[in-house]
Formats: structure tokens, sequence, C-alpha cells
């Protein structure tokens, strides 16, 4: 039998045809009269077992049609767990509430890895390794050094991401435990590193080398920002509100980058390129690209006497509210609610309290959340409503937030691939399509018509 025989054999071995249980689902053919009985599964049909409702012998069998995974489980995971309507996130079972105020990031990222929470010396080996595998090889600098001076800072994260994988050729031994256990390490303390260089070099500045003396947010700001004084010393309360963001970043289930992750790993691939696949995907304005948006979108509001007539133009289809509403969230997004706490006190550590855009913001909310237009339609705050102020009263640049939102989500990417190496299920990822183009043209004849 055919890899796809066997898939079909597979999903209808269990059906139970004829039992007629409650946990099937029976589906006529109408063009052939043929029933199939098909089991339940988690609240899922397996795509797979459609197949069996064929036209005629030749006839390859049912498939699903489901532009961009609207409704399909592309696998199994015991990672990240989102109720959309209710508005919960938990990671492992641990409620994002509880995880940002009771751990820290280092934590999480042990969390999402592992599976469980660490003991007192399990995580303070993990935050050793982590340390110690901050600094990277001196030749990635002079590759840095190869992009010109106003290249993006995602595109350079990119692109030193990809080549982590030729500084450690035997991590394409993915069945090696210590490899993995290794690649996920290095992933996690480099990021920080490797961001913060890509925008000392946007900016024309020398790079800061990692200090190991700083936790895991006090030192990715210090090599962002260090300048003349010998020792950098983060404002704490600056350092957790990073932190806290990371650990709101650290993963969110099967989005565009984590699908991405998975879709390349299953090839099989050193887990260095598919971290860069994550980053690639991670690229794109509609993904890591929305909290810059919804700054466009405040300070072309501009103050906060025009925030009604903004939101008039978007129920007129004339405006676009940005950092509202969510693929998954049909509820205000609890990682919203955190982040929103820390923006006052991270305003009034840099300077920026009575920050205009923050005011145009909090009326903005509070009008939407008023008007039965937007909460009949679940558009609700999502965190990248808030996330943006953050950054930007940290002083840094649009275009290095997508970067920062690359350091957390690693360590779920990093989950995710390990997760997908140990699934038996798992298979090379190979999407079918419907095929809508021509069929058995003449070429010779093409070519004479065009005088060829």
């Amino acid at each position: 039998m055919s890899e796809e025989q066997v898939e079909v054999a597979e999903a209808g071995s269990s059906n139970g045809a004829g039992g007629g249980t409650a946990n099937t689902v029976t589906i006529t053919d109408n063009r052939t009269g043929e029933s199939v009985e098909l089991p339940i599964e988690d609240g899922t049909l397996r795509a797979t077992a459609l197949r069996q409702l064929k036209d005629g012998p030749d006839d390859f069998g049912l498939m699903t049609y489901d532009p961009a995974y609207l409704n399909t489980a592309s696998c199994r995971s015991a990672i990240t767990y989102i109720d959309g309507s209710a508005g919960v996130l938990e990671h492992r079972g641990y409620s994002i509430e509880q995880l940002c105020e009771h751990s820290s990031y280092l934590e999480v990222a042990y969390l999402l890895v592992h599976g469980e929470l660490p003991t007192n010396d399990q995580l303070a080996t993990w935050t050793h390794e982590i340390t110690m595998h901050t600094f990277v090889h001196e030749n990635l600098k002079e590759f840095l050094e190869g992009f010109r001076y106003d290249a993006h800072p995602m595109g350079m994260l990119l692109a030193t991401v990809s080549a982590l994988s030729t500084f450690y050729p035997d991590s394409k031994n993915i069945d090696d435990p210590e490899e993995r256990r290794m690649a996920a390490i290095r992933l996690i303390a480099k990021m920080p590193t490797l961001a913060a260089f890509a925008y000392r070099h946007s900016q024309g500045m020398p790079y800061v080398y990692p200090d190991n003396d700083l936790d895991y947010a006090g030192n990715f700001l210090g090599m962002m920002f260090k300048m003349t004084e010998l020792k950098y010393e983060p404002d704490p309360r600056l350092a957790k509100a990073l932190d806290t963001l990371f650990i709101l970043h650290a993963d969110h289930e099967q989005n565009c980058s984590t699908a991405a992750v998975r879709a390349v790993g299953s090839s099989q691939v050193d887990p260095y390129s598919a971290a860069a696949a994550g980053v690639a995907a991670l690229y794109g304005p509609l993904h890591g690209g929305a909290n810059e948006a919804v700054l466009r979108m405040l300070a072309r509001i501009g103050s906060v006497d025009n925030v009604p007539s903004f939101l008039d133009g978007v129920k007129d289809g004339k405006e676009k509210l940005m950092g509202f509403g969510h693929r998954v969230y049909k509820n205000y997004d609890p990682r919203a609610r955190i982040i929103k706490k820390h923006v006052d006190e991270v305003l009034e550590v840099t300077g920026g309290a009575g920050n205009p855009l923050l005011d145009v913001a909090t009326e903005l909310e509070k009008r939407a959340l008023d008007d039965e237009y937007f909460t009949s339609r679940k558009l609700y705050p999502n965190v990248d409503f808030y996330s943006g102020l953050i950054y930007e009263a940290l002083g840094i640049p649009r275009a290095m937030f997508t970067v920062i939102f690359a350091i957390p989500r690693t360590s779920g990417w990093i989950a995710q691939w390990l997760e997908m190496l140990d699934d038996p299920e798992t298979k090379i990822a190979r999407p079918r399509q419907i095929y809508t183009g021509h069929r058995q043209r003449d070429l010779q004849a093409d070519l004479a018509v065009l005088g060829r």
C-alpha cells in the first residue's frame, strides 16, 4: 500500500461503521448513495477519512479545502491552550496571569520547553547555561558588517539566525537529545544578542557584548543602550516590564510563525533553520508588525478630541481600527489586560508621563468598549494595542518592534519544534491543492499562433 492508502486505511479502521455511536458522524455521498461513519476525536474529524468517499474506483477521494487553516487542526499539542471566547491563555496549564505575576521569562521558557516548572536547582542551572551562551561567534559580527547602514534589523536577524546553523553543524543530528538540548539553550540565549547587534548596526554604534551579571531582560537593555558608562544598570521597573512582555509573547499556539517552524521543521532540517522560518513569518506586517500599525493609527488620530470622528470613520469603512480584535480571541485579550498595567509605570520612568498617544489610546479603548457596534463584533483590545507604547517609551525604533517580538517567541518555537519531533504522527508537511489551471494544452499549436 502507498503512504496515502495507509493513511486512509488508518483513518477508517476505527470508525465503528454500523455501530452508530454518539461519537461519530455519518456522511452520505449523494453522488453515489454511499455512507461512511467517521469517529469524532477531540472534537475533530480526520480529513483523510473523507477520502473513503469516492465517485468511482479511480477517484482520489474527497479532500477538505480550508485556506489559512481557519478550521483545521494541524497537530496535537500540550504546550499552549487558548479559549478565545472566554479570553483564556494558559501555558502547560498555568494561566498567563499567574505566570506574569509569579514567574520570570526564563522560568516560563523552561516550562514551555520541558513541560513542567523547574525546581530551584533546575532553574539555576537553566539560567546559568543560557547566560553562558549569550555570546556569539566573532564571525557573526563580520557577517553583520556586510549589511548596509539602512538594512532593516529584522532582515539582519533573519540572516544571522539562519547563519547559526553553519556555526553548529552537528545540530543537524536532530535525533541526538544533547544536540536538541543545546539548540534550545543557544537559541534562547543568543537571540537577544543578535537582536541587539542588529539594532546597534542600524544605528551606526559599536556592538555591546552581553553582561553576565545582568538578568535576561536587563542584559538585553544593556546591549541595546549602553554608551560610555562602565557598568550599565537598567531600571528594575523597565526590566520587569520587558520581562513581562517577553512572557506574554513566548508562545501563542499555532500562529503563522509557529506553523512555519513546524512546517519547515517537518523536513527534519536543523533547529536554527527552522527558527529562521519563524523569524521570516514574523517579519510580515500582518503578524509581527501589528503594534507598529497601532502607533501609526494613534498618531494619525492625533488627539482625544478626534477619537469620536475616527470611530465613525471605522463604522463607515473609511478607517481601520488597529490593535482590536483577534483571529482567536473573541473577548478581551488577556495579554492586553496585563501589559496595560505596565504602561503608566514605564512612561513615568522614561519621562513620558502624559504621553498624548496614551491619552488617545485610553479614550479610544473606552469609547470602543462602550459602543455596541464594536462589542457585538467581538472587537476588543489585543496585546498589540499597548505593547508598542511601551517599546516607544523605551526609546526603541519601530523597526525594532518585531525583532523584540522574536526574542521571547523563540522559546515557543523551540518547544513546538521539540514536540513535533516526538510526535509519532509527524510527517513532512505537504498540503493538498485544488488545481485551477489549464490541462493538456498543445505547445506546438500555441507556438504557431505566436508566430514561433
